[in-house]
């Protein structure tokens, strides 16, 4: 599958395609190991993508929900929790609950809610970072760095944080 690594004001992401769209995006890791040379060129639709994310990362909000992704590669729960989370916006937060009920579950689903977002192939670009618990606390992501990469994604968008 063909994937190009680009820098960012975090540092390096990753992102794959296929002809059906997105397949993968990566945050950037400082333990990951390097892929070796094997980046292929973006087409322009993922090189557009590419300069999106450039410019999000450096405090230009952008919105993703355009972004074509291959929603084939995840269950139908996990989709139906993907597209969901592409509605909140930039700044803004929701809970896994609410997230629950937008789907049609109850908020009683909001571990499940959690655990699809803990399966995003595509953070960041489907902002699961946007996803806290109940009264605002930062829990759960499963993304390199953990909540405190969460935190400084919102806070790059200019979300309301609520300290403990």
């Amino acid at each position: 599958m063909p994937h190009a690594t680009f820098s960012t004001p975090l540092g390096t992401c990753a992102i794959a395609w296929s002809e059906a769209g997105l397949t993968r995006f990566l945050l950037p890791d400082p333990e990951r190991p390097p892929v070796g040379n094997t980046d292929a060129e973006p087409p322009p639709w993922v090189a557009e993508i590419i300069a999106r994310v450039k410019r999000h990362l450096a405090g230009d909000a952008q919105d993703f929900s355009d972004v074509h992704y291959d929603f084939t590669l995840v269950p139908e729960f996990v989709r139906g929790v993907l597209r969901a989370t592409l509605a909140i916006r930039s700044g803004c937060t929701a809970t896994y609950g609410e997230l629950a009920v937008a789907i049609g579950a109850t908020a009683a689903a909001s571990r499940a809610v959690g655990s699809a977002l803990g399966d995003n192939p595509w953070p960041l670009l489907i902002p699961c970072h946007r996803v806290v618990a109940a009264g605002g606390k930062m829990t759960g992501f499963s993304g390199p760095g953990g909540v405190a990469t969460k935190v400084r994604l919102l806070a790059l968008e200019g979300a309301q944080l609520i300290s403990e």
